[in-house]
């Protein structure tokens, strides 16, 4: 009886150590199901066994993150690894230490479909393939708004003209507290996207469910017309519920595609493109009255305001101005706005005005064409037209220089009839307290220019390419802005007339084109200029590149640079004059 016994306890023992040994070269690979929709993690187990060397020498210095691992990442694309764990027991067979090892991954699916996680390996061991089968949508008993996280996105428009805004609003649902979590930005490599301020937060119920909802919105100018694709906005994250389980969150949801409508054939082909909900223009700084002062000074600011637009695209504002009056333009000011329903855009331009000649005067009428996006039709934007009376004597022919002339003579002369004996002291008062007055305008404007020469001296100015000082450097970095339709064009073209004229001071573009007479230059610049904000590359741009390239190679052949007394110089900032 006791031989027995002892028989079947060593035919236990060693099933047992068979069974150990076994399990040393066995890779179990477990899924915790073979079924899931997308946006679901699945949780793979795979279970594993190795010799473990541990003694009294290393017992208090092993690491578990020394051990090796199955070649997980063979997954890889069809699954996303968001998460690894592992787990170890250690037992002792024929005084051997032999490691239980367990590890657990979590697996987003990259696609629907049947999905095969593939063989996995572990030293000598390997496992056995299994298919996951992912199914599109959300199970017909969960609607999506039950679910632990879920996207949601709009758009305000199904259709847009090329550069028009479209405003994409992004909203992530999830519950539970969130650990961490990211939230992908939409991108477009044809497509100028600019977020609208920081991300909202609140709360909202779907289905008698409270979850916390992160909002962000976007604002996307497409630049090329067809269809705009934007890429899956994707959100992984992690939270835990009310009982401190740890969930893993995931989601992927892809705005619809967005046609991309060309300019409208109706639209002026020499003005530059601005589709916006709103455009606006306005002035302030002109007397109410209709009359003014020869020698007066004034400061006029025209403000250009568009809803749906960056200040870059809005074009310059337009400096024509009669004879009668001198003006002398400070740098435009550009500023964009980010709303929740957009950009707001805006450009001032603050000019000083000052009478030169008496008599009737018109200052003409701005007109800024632009697409109105929500009546889908042309409008414009006016300021209508002033017309002035222009009082005072001409700066030509000011009272000052006969004063000069009668006692410079050195002879007595012809006496008329204002400077008869009867009158004489009257007319003395009457040219003195004019003297007084012209003397006093004169400090005033005197003032006025030094202040305005401290802040648009070329001197003053930093230079906008790192330094440039060499005139045929600057032209030739002109002539490549012109060539790849930069809209650092305007700021090159200023920089290299004064260099090219040294001693002449530039405010502006204008004063260059005051300066040459060139029409052609101005026009040619006129055309480039229309083409920057177009968002189309047509023929007639790439015409108005070459003639703006030619018509500054004629400028610079035909001006001398060392010969700037034979060109004619810019007006002076004010009447000659007002300043004796």
């Amino acid at each position: 009886m006791v031989t027995r016994v002892l028989s079947l306890a060593a035919t236990f023992i060693l099933l047992f150590l068979s069974a150990v040994s076994h399990a040393a070269d066995r890779l179990v690979v477990e899924p915790d199901r073979t079924q899931l929709y997308e946006g679901e993690v699945l949780t793979l187990t795979v279970k594993g066994s190795m010799k473990i060397d541990i003694n009294l020498s290393n017992l208090f210095s092993f690491d578990l993150s020394q051990l090796p691992s199955p070649d997980i990442e063979k997954v890889e694309p069809d699954f996303e690894i968001l998460a690894r764990n592992q787990r170890y027991s250690v037992q002792t067979v024929n005084n051997e230490m032999v490691g239980e090892i367990t590890w657990t991954y979590q697996l987003a699916p990259t696609s629907t479909g049947t999905l095969t996680i593939p063989e996995l390996t572990f030293k000598d061991s390997i496992s056995h393939p299994v298919d996951i089968e992912v199914i599109s949508g959300t199970p017909p008993d969960q609607p999506a708004a039950s679910r632990d996280s879920f996207i949601e996105l709009s758009a305000d428009k199904a259709e847009v003209y090329v550069q028009e805004q479209l405003v994409l609003t992004i909203q992530l649902f999830f519950s539970g507290n969130l650990i961490r979590g990211e939230l992908s930005e939409p991108e477009h490599p044809d497509a100028i996207i600019e977020s609208l301020g920081k991300q909202r937060e609140f709360t909202r119920y779907r289905d008698g469910i409270r979850y916390r909802v992160v909002e962000r919105r976007y604002a996307i100018f497409p630049q090329t017309p067809g269809t705009l694709s934007l890429e899956p906005i994707r959100f992984e994250g992690q939270a835990r519920d009310a009982s401190g389980q740890l969930r893993f969150l995931r989601d992927r949801q892809q705005l619809y595609d967005v046609p991309v409508k060309p300019v409208p054939a109706g639209y002026p082909d020499n003005q530059p493109w601005l589709p916006a909900r709103s455009l606006t223009l306005s002035d302030e700084g002109l007397p109410s009255t209709q009359e003014l002062a020869v020698g007066s000074n004034l400061s006029r600011k025209v403000t250009l305001q568009a809803l749906g637009l960056p200040a870059e695209a809005l074009p310059p504002i337009s400096r024509e101005l009669p004879d009668a009056i001198r003006s002398y333009p400070e740098q435009p000011l550009r500023n964009t706005e980010t709303t929740p329903e957009g950009l707001r855009a805006t450009l001032q331009q603050v000019t000083a005005l000052v009478p030169v000649q008496a008599g009737e005067t018109t200052l003409p009428a701005l007109r800024v064409p632009w697409w109105n996006t929500d009546t889908d039709q042309l409008e414009h934007a006016v300021l209508p037209e002033r017309r002035f009376r222009i009082t005072g004597d001409n700066a030509t022919s000011a009272p000052p220089a006969q004063i000069t002339d009668d006692s410079a003579g050195p002879t007595g002369s012809p006496v008329t009839p204002e400077t008869t004996e009867g009158s004489e002291p009257y007319g003395n008062r009457l040219w003195l307290w004019a003297t007084v007055v012209f003397a006093a305008l004169w400090l005033l404007t005197l003032a006025l220019w030094w202040r305005a020469r401290q802040t648009s001296a070329p001197g003053s100015k930093e230079p906008v390419d790192g330094g440039i000082d060499n005139e045929r450097e600057a032209f030739e970095a002109l002539q490549a802005a012109v060539k790849r339709g930069s809209g650092e064009t305007s700021t090159l073209l200023l920089r290299w007339a004064r260099l090219r004229f040294p001693r002449l001071s530039f405010d502006s573009v204008s004063d260059l084109f005051k300066l040459t007479e060139d029409r052609a230059l101005k026009t040619a610049f006129d055309r480039f200029q229309a083409g920057l904000y177009s968002g189309q590359h047509h023929t007639h741009e790439e015409n108005a590149r070459q003639q703006l390239q030619q018509a500054l190679d004629s400028l610079r052949r035909n001006t001398a640079r060392d010969n700037e007394a034979s060109s004619p110089d810019l007006p002076p900032l004010y009447p000659a004059s007002l300043s004796r």
